[in-house]
């Protein structure tokens, strides 16, 4: 098959601190290898590609492509679209009534002349992007879509490491570094961190841990209040892990008479099940997204576990913070923009010979970096346990780790 004369760029899902990078280096090698060949990038993801609204790439924009490596978010914008949620694609009044959206995407990439299509996105961008390269095949369109893995969670499988997750736990620990000062607003302060993400017992492990290297870098004055018990994480709580509440609130609690603070850092998909259960009982109606996925917003687990236990522990004061916002739309940090300059490159290669696939360090496969077939990808990768940083993270701050739970996504 002939090397790619055009190819397509979209992004799509949630952002992560990989977006703008994964963009720019995509730009930037397709312009070392041959600027013959063009590009585009679909504004707002699968709504652009639907509407064939997009971005020509210019001479200009590929001589300054570096610059969306100085960025976070997705330049090009975003949106969430599940390409074969048919009622939804036409509620939003991106394909008629009649249509079949999947072939109104693959009818704009023949129009546009596309030959490849890049996909930048989590584990629903993929399988979305999986689903159109299924239809492209069945029914003879002749294109290659080859995706990059963004999902601060850190949860697809079988990818060793998605793009921006190393740089969300940066970034969340950077903010709870401002928030944690809280603790000294009021007595018997009860602080909840909640980490944004459907299946993110790996980013809240990892914040946790970066967070606890912030505090090893800094130099205290017990005597005067400046004390490190005061500032640490007192409990972890994942969705892969049972939480004994009554046992830890005793805990907790201890924490609470001794320093009088505590602070916990919470998965927004911890304790989901019980919470979901509660609202169910009340006939409250669960929120869902346009790909059946619980609203988490709406459902609050940091609220949740805020009022859970706060009355058990004898908080005074509650205040539950949320570091989503500010560690997704984040600038890469260097170490993923290492990872993602190395899956754009591969991804580069694979367009040249027409191979399709999400790129990244293949789980089963000796965490070879390769376009992995897309039938193979899906979200919900649990966090193991066993991981060696988090059972350090637990002993060091006196918490015993819980039975594994089987999560889904």
């Amino acid at each position: 098959m002939n090397k790619p004369k055009k190819v397509a760029i979209l992004t799509a899902g949630g952002l992560a601190p990989c977006l703008s990078s994964a963009i720019g280096s995509l730009i930037e090698r397709y312009t070392e290898i041959d600027p013959s060949i063009e590009i585009i990038c679909y504004r707002s993801g699968y709504k652009g590609l639907l509407l064939g609204d997009s971005y020509q790439v210019t001479p200009e924009i590929r001589e300054k492509a570096g610059l969306f490596q100085q960025f976070g978010g997705s330049p090009i914008g975003n949106s969430r679209v599940k390409l074969t949620n048919i009622d939804d694609c036409i509620k939003r009044g991106l394909v008629q009534e009649g249509q079949d959206p999947q072939k109104v995407a693959a009818d704009q990439l023949i129009k546009d002349n596309v030959d490849v299509l890049h996909t930048i996105g989590g584990d629903d961008t993929n399988t979305a992007a999986a689903d159109l390269a299924a239809f492209l095949a069945e029914n003879d369109y002749g294109l290659t879509v080859i995706g990059l893995p963004k999902t601060v969670d850190n949860d697809v499988f079988p990818i060793k490491q998605s793009l921006g997750a190393w740089t969300a736990a940066e970034q969340g620990a950077l903010y709870f570094k401002n928030v944690v000062a809280e603790n000294n607003s009021n007595p018997r302060m009860l602080i909840v961190h909640e980490v944004m993400g459907r299946s993110c017992g790996w980013l809240t492990a990892a914040t946790a841990q970066e967070y606890r290297k912030l505090l090893d870098r800094s130099e205290w004055l017990p005597e005067i209040g400046l004390d490190r018990a005061t500032y640490e994480v007192h409990g972890v709580f994942i969705p892969e892990m049972k939480i004994d509440l009554k046992a830890e609130a005793t805990r907790l609690k201890a924490a609470m008479d001794k320093v009088d603070c505590v602070n916990i850092f919470v998965s927004e998909g911890a304790g989901v099940d019980a919470i979901v259960a509660e609202m169910e009982a009340k006939g409250e109606e669960v929120p869902r997204d346009a790909f059946g996925h619980i609203k988490l917003d709406a459902v609050n687990p940091g609220k949740w576990f805020g009022e859970q236990f706060a009355e058990m522990i004898g908080a005074e004061k509650t205040l539950i913070q949320k570091s989503g916002y500010f560690a997704r739309a984040s600038v890469a940090n260097a170490e993923d923009i290492r990872l993602i300059k190395s899956c754009a490159d591969l991804a580069v290669e694979c367009a040249l010979r027409r191979e399709p696939g999400v790129i990244g360090h293949d789980d089963d496969k000796n965490n070879v970096l390769r376009a992995i077939e897309f039938p193979r990808i899906k979200g919900g990768k649990p966090f193991d346990l066993e991981t060696s940083w988090f059972t350090e993270t637990l002993s060091d701050i006196g918490q015993t780790k819980g039975a594994k739970v089987e999560v889904g996504h």
